[in-house]
Parts: C-alpha cells; structure tokens; sequence
C-alpha cells in the first residue's frame, strides 16, 4: 500500500495497532483520540484514507463524514464502531462511507479494505441524513457474522426499486427490517402501507392499494398465508405498477420456495416479490447477540418504566443458554415482564425461569464420567437441541451452528490452559495461528489484553 492513512479512535491500543500495521504496510499514519484534529488534518489537505470511529470524546464520526465530503470530496472514509446496529450500517451507507467494519474487527480484513480504498477513486459524498428518533426503538441490534451481513445487504437495496422479500422465523424482526428500510430510504415521507388480504378484494381492492402506497413503500405482511385468487390479485397488480409506484415488500415465515415447486405458492409472483431476499436469522442462529439484545431491551425499560434493572451473572447465562423459540419478540416481551415484575435491581435466575414459564430449559452439561465418552454427552445435547423444536425440523444450517458452538468453548479453554499464549494455544489445537486469531475474531471471543490487542 502507499499513502497516508488518517486513524482516529479513542482506544490508544486500536491506534497502535493500526499504526504499527498501515506503517508495516508502507503507509504514512497520522493517528488521534480527537475528531476535532482529524477534521484539521482533513482541511489542511492531509490523507489519503481516514479510519475513524464513530463514538469520539468530542464528536460523532458519522456526523462528520458530509463535512469531510464538502472539503475533501473523493476522500474515502472507513469507518469502524462497536455500535452494532443496523442504524450505524444503514448511516454510514446514507453518508458514503467507503466501508464499514463493527468491532472488533479482523486486521487483515481490515487492511484489504484499506487497500482497496486507496486505490478507488471515491465520487463526491451526498449529505448524510439526520439520526432519527427511532433508531433507538428498532430491536436490529447484532455484532454476529450473519446480523453484520445483513445490515449491509439492507444499506445497499434500500435506495433501489428491487421488490424485497424478507425472510425468517416468526418474531425475528422481518416486520422491522422492512419499517427500517422504508424509513431510511429516500422514500421515507412517503406512505408505508401494510397490505392485508381484505385490501385485495373487490375489483378495486389491487387500484386502491396502488393509490395508497403511491411513491412509498408497499409490504405483503406473510404472504405465504395469501389464498390463491390473492396472489393472482397481485400478480396482476404487479403487472399494472406505473410511474411513483411504491416499493414492493413482502415477508414470509414459510419457505415460499418450498411451496411453490410443491404448487401452494404461484410461480410468477415468487419471481415478482424476489428481486433480492433478505434472511433475518433466529436467535438460536445468532446466541452471541442475546446479552446485547438483553441489555438494549432492559436499557429501554429503564426509559419507559423509570426502573433501573439488570441481569445477575446466572440469569445472563440462562437467558443467553435458552433456545428462545419466539425469537426476539419472546425475548423483549420476557425482558419487559421482568422489569415490572422484579423488586430488586438485580434480577436472578429464578426469576428468569418464573417468567418463561413452562417452556423447556436447557439443562447443564453433566459430568462425564469414565463411562461416559464425550460424543455421547455431546449426542445426548443434540437431540435436546431437536427435541426443543417440538416435533419440527431446525432451521438450516444445523451444522454450521453446532461447530460454532463446540468451536468458542474449546477455543476459550484452550487459551486458559497456555496462559494466553496464542502461539501455543494454535499449537495445541493443531491449527495455524493466523486461523486461530481468524476465529477468535469471528467467534467473539473475549480473551485478556495480552491475548488480544482489539
């Protein structure tokens, strides 16, 4: 790489890192804990690439890129935050910024956006949208692989005229991902209109919706439920679409590919409502998101009920352990009961139990005896995990899931057993050390200072 590189974040650990990374890389660095000497350095013409924050002692990163694209138009900016929310993705999207990586990020992976961010000419930035109050309100919170990828799809189709079709099991947020990209698309004055099957009666019903949602944005809420002569109302509406016609959603629980090779989903309108398909995953496909969700939710309460509450270390364990079959809104709706409900500050595990109910726990390993060999504990877990379902299949993905939980404790343990020692540690799990911090980041591994440095 050549250039200078412009890095401010207020972890004087992250600007060492990156320095001593840029610098190795054959880049000049210019790192600062303070927005208002970046933004000097930026007027004063200096950089070639800024890597900021968003949270700053004096400032907002976000806010700061449209006054960066005023003075320095094509100066790309990659912007790097622990605030993992679809609102950070969507606002670095709105101001242009070249990319955006939550933390804790992969170095190598950031340096090959830094790379390539050098090398790209960047086209003027448009001014950057006002937060919005209801940013805070929207449940779209996660730092996982798959939530991470997720924001990223929704702030690149949210601007485009693709019909978006929005999947995932009951309570995920499908209804959420399409408000979030209505609302902070181009089209957010306009009406957001949520269609139900009475709307497509009558030979005026499809026209009348039309007119409704007329330059905003239309949504089928779980069309799959949608008989036969709907869809074809559809279907035809679809056909009729003109100038300042809104934008077509639609979100379905079911798997509408399923349906429609077995002939219980028409064809033409799969093809019509799947210009791009957004996958919003369980909370059993994303566990590492559960605490975050927890604590945005008990951080909500204290705003609407004026009480002060947290998780004690147990009820965090159980909360994050159980499979959650309602998904987000089963969570928030506990979480909620349990801030009326609970005396103290702190609230305990038994009152986490008390308040889902009869719905199944999991149940701590057990010990293994000599008697009883580890693939045998692991198989007596596993078809819990099957049982929870209640009869129905798991959602796919089975596999990948299953090692990503066998791979973090074993990665966790591993390091507690080489004090640490990330050489070592790779050593005894016979992988190679890059793979080994690869997976550190990606699992989210929380490791000591000396094991990490991000």
């Amino acid at each position: 790489m050549d250039g200078t590189v412009l890095v401010a974040d207020d972890d004087r650990t992250i600007r060492t890192v990156l320095t001593q990374a840029l610098t190795r890389a054959g880049c000049k660095v210019h790192a600062t804990s303070s927005l208002v000497t970046l933004m000097r350095w930026v007027e004063e013409g200096k950089g070639d690439l800024v890597i900021s924050d968003v949270i700053m002692p004096d400032g907002n990163g976000l806010e700061a890129l449209p006054k960066i694209g005023r003075m320095r138009p094509g100066l790309p900016v990659i912007v790097i935050s622990a605030q993992n929310t679809i609102m950070t993705a969507i606002q670095a999207a709105e101001a242009e910024a070249f990319d955006y990586l939550p933390k804790p990020f992969d170095l190598p992976d950031l340096m090959k956006r830094s790379a390539r961010a050098l090398d790209v000419k960047r086209r003027p930035a448009k001014q950057a949208s006002a937060p919005r109050d209801s940013a805070d309100d929207l449940p779209l919170v996660g730092r996982t692989p798959a939530m991470q990828a997720l924001y990223r799809l929704v702030a690149r189709v949210m601007n485009t005229d693709l019909a978006v079709l929005i999947t995932g099991e009951s309570g995920t947020g499908k209804s959420l991902i399409a408000r979030a990209i209505h609302d902070f698309s181009d089209r957010r004055t306009m009406p957001f209109v949520v269609a139900q099957a009475a709307d497509l009666q009558g030979l005026e019903g499809p026209a009348t919706l039309l007119s409704r949602g007329r330059g905003g944005s239309l949504v089928f809420d779980e069309v799959a439920d949608l008989d036969d002569e709907a869809q074809a109302r559809i279907v035809r509406m679809l056909d009729m679409l003109g100038d300042n016609a809104p934008r077509i959603m639609a979100t379905s629980q079911a798997d509408l590919a399923g349906r429609m090779e077995a002939g219980a989903f028409r064809q033409d309108l799969f093809y019509r409502l799947g210009g791009v398909t957004l996958h919003v995953p369980s909370l059993r496909e994303r566990v590492d998101d559960i605490p975050l969700l927890a604590e945005h939710f008990l951080a909500r309460g204290e705003r609407d009920f004026g009480a002060v509450r947290r998780l004690s270390p147990e009820a965090r364990e159980l909360v994050r352990a159980y499979s959650w079959p309602g998904n987000v809104r089963q969570l928030e709706n506990t979480l909620k009961r349990l801030m009326v409900t609970s005396s103290e500050p702190e609230i305990s595990r038994a009152e986490v139990e008390a308040a889902i109910g009869s719905l199944p726990l999991p149940e701590p390993m057990k010990g293994i005896g000599e008697s009883d060999k580890l693939s045998a504990s692991v198989a007596r877990h596993l078809k819990r995990y099957f049982d929870l379902h209640g009869g129905q299949l798991p959602p796919p993905g089975v596999y990948g899931r299953i090692l990503r939980e066998v791979e973090a404790p074993l990665i966790e343990i591993a390091l507690d057993a080489t004090g640490g020692n990330q050489a070592k540690c790779a050593d005894l799990l016979g992988i190679n050390r890059n793979t080994l911090r690869k997976k550190i980041t990606e699992l989210d591994i929380r490791v000591t200072r000396r094991r990490k440095l991000m």
